[in-house]
């Protein structure tokens, strides 16, 4: 009589630690994209400001050409004494 019993598990004993693997990274895919991880989320911090702040649009700007860094530089002295933005190294917006 050959059963189970005798001649070993077998290659489906992996099949529970796979399941167990799949449950665990489905696990913390949902919680990384519902933003329940915050420890684990993309790169980087996230923005200070919202992307369509006139600041973020006077960013884009310039990074477009559409002005010159002298122009830049005068517009964001301007709306940094309006929103009251923090300067940062060598005195120059963070």
């Amino acid at each position: 009589m050959n059963t189970l019993a005798h001649a070993g598990p077998g290659p489906w004993v992996l099949f529970i630690p796979l399941v167990w693997a799949a449950v665990i990274l489905t696990v913390v895919t949902v919680l990384r994209r519902t933003g329940r991880l915050r420890g684990l989320r993309g790169p980087g911090p996230r923005p200070a400001y919202d992307e369509q702040s006139p600041i973020a649009l006077l960013g884009h700007r310039f990074a477009a050409g559409e002005i010159d860094e002298d122009e830049y530089w005068r517009r964001l002295t301007v709306l940094e004494e309006q929103f009251g933005r923090t300067a940062g190294p060598k005195g120059r917006a963070a």
